[in-house]
């Protein structure tokens, strides 16, 4: 069994324990660990199992380029201070209510976000929020440890996670040189930021890859 499945076995029996009221999910760690993947696939077998359950990532908060330039914060582009964080956390009260919310997505191709493009009916029974800073200890991101109903952190050894920042570049296009060169310059050390950082969590999850067999 791979441990994606067995991550999602581990989240989907808690959470279908619920009463019905809407649950605030988290799913947090350092950029690479593979938490959009956890979050859509987790999704995928909530909504099979009848609890209407829908993604939002904390991408959509990420500040336009032109104010990133603006403050001297482009090359920094996925660090803490390069999102709108007290608009997500107005975003993630407004979750709370059970109202149906609109959110921003980030369309990675084309380097913005989109305004508006993420619709969360009133009838969502559990909304699963991922993204890095979800449970990061320093304001104003902290404030959101108390809205979350459950939270769970994917753990990936450095090693593994600089393999897959650069990766993530390649897939872009970018040559090898180019690749290593921001990840190590900027995503790496967002990751070890995150990792330093971290508030505790309901569930940590192992981010390694596993075979079938183990």
């Amino acid at each position: 069994m791979s441990s994606l499945t067995q991550h999602i076995n581990i989240l989907a029996e808690h959470l279908l324990e619920g009463d019905g009221a809407r649950q605030l999910v988290a799913i947090t760690g350092a950029p690479g660990c593979g938490k959009s993947t956890l979050a859509s696939e987790l999704a995928r077998r909530l909504n099979a199992q009848r609890r209407k359950s829908i993604v939002v990532p904390m991408d959509g908060f990420h500040l336009d380029n032109a104010i990133l330039e603006d403050r001297g914060l482009t090359q920094r582009k996925g660090a803490p201070e390069t999102f709108d964080a007290p608009g997500f956390i107005r975003l993630i009260k407004a979750l709370k209510t059970g109202e149906e919310v609109f959110a921003p997505k980030f369309d990675r191709t084309r380097d913005i976000a989109i305004a508006g493009a993420i619709a969360v009916p009133a009838d969502a029974q559990i909304v699963i929020v991922e993204g890095n800073y979800l449970m990061f200890d320093a304001a104003p991101w902290s404030e959101l440890a108390a809205l979350w109903d459950v939270t769970a952190r994917l753990d990936v050894p450095m090693p593994e996670l600089r393999a897959r920042l650069i990766h993530r570049w390649l897939s872009l296009n970018h040559s090898r040189a180019v690749a290593t060169r921001r990840a190590e310059s900027n995503d790496i050390p967002n990751a070890q930021r995150v990792i330093d950082l971290s508030l505790p969590c309901d569930f940590i999850l192992d981010g390694q890859p596993r075979t079938a067999a183990t």
